[in-house]
């Protein structure tokens, strides 16, 4: 990407957008092409202005976050959303990956943390928060009796045994630079192992890669 990241701060509280805007602002990688105060306007927003990652708050008046993520999604499929909320609670998660997002982000993580995950989420190399996995591990563990979600993937025995390592591993959290380490492989191999991976699985980004894998049991309470 030679071109700054086109975001759109989408949050009904005018401080919350100022915060973002100071947070996201500081980066030469960032250029904020607009500000939206509810769902409805940020959708009409990213039809006018294109940008290319969405900071939604999950809380809204109206059209809230995650029936705005559904609906951007639906219409302009190629732009990345990352849900912005104080709260850590894995429903949220759950609802914002099933809604589409590429992302969540707490809002009481340090500035640099937030660009460092917008960065990482715009180049498609984002990794699931640790606890945030860990919770879903936990949530999903409980459910055990519960068919999987039909994703339209195809199945996982479609991966080579590396694949599969690889992917556990990205479901646990863990960065490429990690996988990299864990399995005594270098980060650019890692990272071509990934883009097969999704390619094979018919997954948009390393997110949606993580909900298949809790979701088909390739992570377990054990691990």
């Amino acid at each position: 990407m030679t071109q700054p990241i086109r975001v759109l701060l989408a949050d009904d509280h005018r401080h919350a957008r100022e915060g973002m805007r100071e947070i996201v602002s500081a980066d030469p990688w960032f250029v904020i092409v607009g500000e939206a105060e509810s769902g409805e306007k940020a959708l009409e927003l990213v039809g006018t202005d294109r940008p290319d990652l969405v900071l939604m708050d999950v809380h809204m008046p109206g059209m809230g976050g995650f029936e705005a993520v559904k609906a951007i999604k639906s219409a302009y499929p190629q732009v990345k959303i990352v849900m912005v909320t104080v709260s850590d609670d894995p429903a949220h998660l759950f609802e914002a990956l099933k809604k589409g997002a590429q992302g969540y982000l707490l809002k009481n993580l340090n500035p640099s943390a937030w660009r460092d995950y917008l960065r990482a989420v715009a180049f498609d190399e984002a990794p699931l928060n640790p606890d945030l996995a860990l919770s879903i591990l936990r949530e999903f563990a409980g459910r055990k009796k519960t068919p999987p979600v039909e994703t339209g993937a195809p199945p996982v025995e479609d991966l080579t045994p590396r694949e599969r390592d690889i992917l556990q591993e990205v479901a646990r959290g863990q960065t490429n630079r990690d996988v990299a380490l864990v399995l005594g492989l270098s980060e650019h191999t890692v990272k071509n192992h990934l883009k097969n991976i999704l390619q094979k699985l018919h997954l948009g980004n390393r997110v949606q890669l993580t909900r298949y894998a809790y979701e088909h049991g390739w992570v377990d309470a054990g691990d």
